[in-house]
């Protein structure tokens, strides 16, 4: 089977990221889409194994086999636990909801140390811009002061919110170039600073619940190999 076939006939979620779920969108804004297909277990007897992740098909699409995607996500990945927080759901089937039904089981304090270093090589990265071009890449500031609100939020309250809300105009002026670096810079160490204090007190788990995600897994791959077998 071939790769698009499976983002085709297997995808079990969807869902639009980028600026779009974020409330940042723009009339030039790309509409980023990702996805969650479940592999026939048969696929898996074989030699050779389904992927892992697919590109497309078409343009700014991306998907995860649905085992990838749960095992980032019990690693905290940021942009996968993202994606399962997207208010714009474009397709969900049975699988799909038992998988949204288990956001909270990925969730754990484990989202500071990948949130944080996710946006300490962000932060590298426009360090490095201003050093060669002498001014940083403002859409990439703006994402990260919203990552970093994001963390914060997370471990503040044990829920992940995508929709920037009532920030909006205010990191939209940080895309436009109009907020100077120096205050870029004071808002991210304070962000730092608040989402360490946030980790101290956060309600949520130490570790995610890898048990009842392996359940999920287990029955999932049972009953589509008892769907073929039928």
């Amino acid at each position: 089977m071939r790769p698009a076939e499976l983002v085709r006939d297997h995808t079990v979620y969807a869902c639009v990221m980028g600026s779009r779920a974020f409330g940042l969108a723009t009339d030039a804004s790309d509409t980023d889409r990702r996805g969650v297909f479940l592999a026939p277990t048969p696929l898996f007897w074989r030699f050779e194994k389904p992927p892992t992740h697919v590109e497309g098909p078409g343009e700014e699409r991306f998907s995860w086999e649905l085992e990838r995607f749960c095992d980032l996500a019990l690693r905290a990945n940021p942009n996968i636990l993202e994606c399962l927080h997207s208010p714009l759901v474009e397709h969900l089937d049975d699988t799909g909801r038992e998988l949204l039904s288990l956001r909270g089981a990925f969730l754990s304090r484990q989202v500071h140390a990948t949130f944080t270093g996710y946006a300490l090589g962000q932060r590298r990265k426009l360090d490095a811009d201003i050093r060669t071009t002498g001014a940083p890449r403002w859409k990439h500031a703006m994402h990260l002061l919203r990552l970093l609100t994001s963390a914060r939020d997370l471990l503040r309250t044990g829920e992940l919110w995508l929709d920037v809300g009532e920030e909006r105009e205010a990191l939209l002026a940080v895309k436009r170039g109009e907020v100077s670096w120096a205050e870029i810079e004071a808002r991210m160490a304070r962000m730092a600073e608040e989402t360490d204090v946030a980790l101290l007190r956060t309600p949520l788990p130490a570790e995610p619940d890898k048990a009842r995600v392996a359940d999920f897994l287990y029955r999932t791959r049972q009953a589509s190999a008892r769907a073929v077998a039928a």
